[in-house]
């Protein structure tokens, strides 16, 4: 199987210099990429030790955990909704209180295991949701007391985060694949590629909420804007930096800048809210087991595999995805052979946005919610993904994808939920340690 590799192109200099320049660029960027993942791994917050979390916030969601008037210390609290997660354990007085960045409609789940031995929540379930109102607060107490616990059975609970982590990774890969053609085809680290995925949830919600069109219309208009995004920045931006002749540096310091830009351009016109696609809270279907998916869940890993396997047989198969891997593996010889690079660059680069757009709809739903920098909380997951399955490999980077998916999800089984990302950061760390090249990568280029 041919893999993508890259190799930057423009000027005619030494075979051997540009081999030995090759390698010393792709080293210092697994060095680059390892550091920043490893220092915003670590950068992610721990669960709260105190009483009180997001007291930055106006709105709050408080309550009190007492059995028989005593209260009870230590109790993990986790409230999750409109795109926010956060969670905090009861203090000395079996008090507890956590910020929201905005009124409407939370979960609020108490960990029975934090509970002491032989006491349960008696009424309404471990968790409960809790609607804030125009007073800008809510008191959400559970009813507990003596009794038997419902406890869902290791081997449930893993087949669970299994299936989580696969729907996880597919989205995930979506955007990830297009990462690695970019990278495979430029050489270019596009740190600007989470924009395209906010982009496309945006669209998406622009078609579907405001314009109040059909999701069926919605949807993929939304991905053919996200294309013509592709096409505008490789027109208007990439193509002629490149034909300039900036280093790759260069363009992946531009990539950065483009990122924030674009970032707050979205802030400007959005807000800092949260908003949600028309569906976002349809009810869990019981599957076997602890396991239950929605029909949003559902569509999504439906529609995740049909587009990941349309794009293997594209690459495999079509004159352009032929010539893709050409220029992936040696540039300068596909243009000596009449492939035209910068019409395949152009190709690759609309069909990353559109891969990159789908992700963000399905990643509006998933999380679930839709905000200004909602790309950026999964950039670092996506790069992790395409370093673990090799720099400028496609199919290396789903393979990637689906295992930081698995290893976020089932890694919340035995550290705290915001720890989880951390997990799939110190895995790539280590495998890199290991196997530098990553999982499909090549140790060395043969000219």
């Amino acid at each position: 199987m041919n893999r993508f590799r890259a190799r930057p192109y423009g000027g005619i200099v030494s075979q051997a210099v540009t081999h030995r320049s090759e390698r010393k660029l792709g080293a210092v960027m697994k060095i680059f990429l390892v550091v920043v993942l490893g220092f915003m791994g670590a950068s992610i917050a721990s669960p709260a030790l105190a009483d009180t979390v997001g007291e930055e916030y106006d709105f709050r969601i408080a309550g009190n955990v007492k059995n028989e008037g005593e209260p009870i210390a230590s109790v993990r609290i986790e409230v999750s909704g409109n795109g926010y997660s956060a969670e905090v354990v009861t203090d000395a007085d079996g008090k507890w209180v956590i910020g929201v960045p905005e009124r409407g409609t939370y979960d609020v789940t108490l960990d029975e295991s934090t509970l002491p031995e032989g006491i349960a929540v008696l009424e309404g379930g471990a968790t409960q949701s809790a609607e804030i109102g125009p007073s800008g607060s809510v008191v959400q107490n559970f009813f507990i007391g003596e009794g038997e616990r419902q406890i869902i059975s290791l081997f449930d609970q893993v087949v669970q985060r299994l299936i989580y982590g696969v729907n996880f990774g597919l989205m995930l890969g979506l955007a990830s694949i297009g990462l690695s053609l970019v990278y495979g085809t430029t050489g270019l680290s596009n740190f600007a590629h989470a924009e395209l995925v906010t982009f496309g949830a945006l669209m998406a919600y622009a078609f579907g909420v405001v314009l109040s069109l059909p999701l069926w219309i919605a949807f993929p208009l939304a991905v053919a804007a996200s294309a013509g995004l592709g096409w505008v920045q490789d027109a208007g931006l990439w193509k002629p930096l490149r034909a300039r002749g900036l280093g790759l540096v260069q363009l992946m310091i531009v990539s950065i800048g483009l990122s924030l830009a674009v970032r707050y351009v979205f802030q400007f016109f959005v807000g800092g809210g949260t908003m949600q696609l028309p569906g976002s809270g349809a009810n869990k279907i019981p599957l076997f087991g602890a396991v239950a998916l929605s029909t949003v869940d559902l569509a999504s890993m439906a529609i995740s595999l049909v587009v990941i396997v349309l794009f293997a047989l594209w690459l495999l198969y079509s004159n352009t995805g032929k010539a893709t891997r050409a220029i992936s593996d040696n540039a300068s010889l596909a243009a000596a052979s009449g492939i035209d690079v910068d019409r395949v660059v152009r190709i690759v680069w609309i069909l990353a946005s559109m891969l990159a757009g789908l992700s963000g709809i399905l990643w509006a739903y998933f999380r679930p919610g839709i905000k200004w920098d909602m790309g950026e909380k999964i950039l670092l997951l996506m790069f992790a993904a395409v370093v673990l399955g090799g720099l400028g490999t496609a199919f290396g980077a789903l393979i990637g994808a689906l295992i930081v998916g698995v290893m976020v999800e089932t890694s919340a089984l035995v550290i705290p939920s915001d720890l989880k990302y951390v997990g799939a950061l110190v895995l790539l760390i280590a495998i890199l340690l290991v196997r530098p090249q990553g999982l499909l990568g090549r140790k060395e280029r043969i000219g």
